[in-house]
């Protein structure tokens, strides 16, 4: 980011590591409905052993207009820069070891706002998220949401952790110029594959 202009970008969506270490997901469990789904596992690394420290939420909010920062309850720094306005993605029927939904950070001076999704497990809407590459994988629905909600035609977008690849499916759909990294390489390679795919299928209608 230390390469990047001040306000390069117009919107900065991010999903950093929550430090809460997620570790290796691989068991059985049941919905509040009854529904059982068995999670998926995925390699066991040390990617959400600590969050980002001070300077990176600094850089991020000088190259950037606009944030929007996943996991904001978990970051100090936020807290100490105050929130005008919450982002709430609410999953719907949660299994009981695992929240209700997740909560954004922004910078937006706007009212807080909830996005409706039902995701946990396998299952994402009303279809099966077994090909999920990544334990904190978001749906392109919410990205897609957060990006008519609060970007501009003609907006830059940046994302410094891409994980699944979600957000640019979601800014490939709707247009966005996006600007994207990953610091590991096995998830960067699934990420790709993703994105291509998306875009194959995309160009068959």
């Amino acid at each position: 980011m230390k390469q990047c202009e001040d306000k390069q970008f117009d919107l900065a969506i991010v999903d950093p590591p929550y430090g809460i270490n997620f570790g290796e997901f691989n068991r059985t469990n049941k919905a509040s409905n009854g529904e059982r789904y068995k999670a998926n596992k995925y390699k066991n690394s040390n990617w959400d052993d600590s969050i980002p420290n001070d300077e990176y939420f600094s850089e991020l909010m000088r190259i950037s207009k606009n944030q929007i920062v996943w996991g904001g309850n978990y970051f100090p720094y936020l807290w100490q820069n105050g929130c005008k306005g919450f982002v709430f993605w609410y999953k719907g029927n949660p299994v009981p070891n695992f929240s209700d939904g997740e909560l954004a950070w922004t910078s937006f001076n706007k009212v807080a706002k909830q996005f409706d999704y039902r995701y946990y497990g396998n299952l994402e809407g009303k279809t099966s998220a077994s090909d999920k590459i990544h334990p904190t994988q978001k749906p392109v629905d919410l990205y897609k949401w957060l990006l008519s909600e609060y970007a501009e035609k003609g907006d830059k977008i940046i994302d410094t952790h891409l994980g699944s690849g979600s957000i640019a499916i979601a800014c490939d759909e709707l247009g966005f110029d996006l600007t994207a990294t990953e610091i590991d390489k096995d998830y960067f390679n699934k990420a790709n594959k993703r994105i291509q795919l998306a875009r194959r299928q995309t160009s068959l209608f």
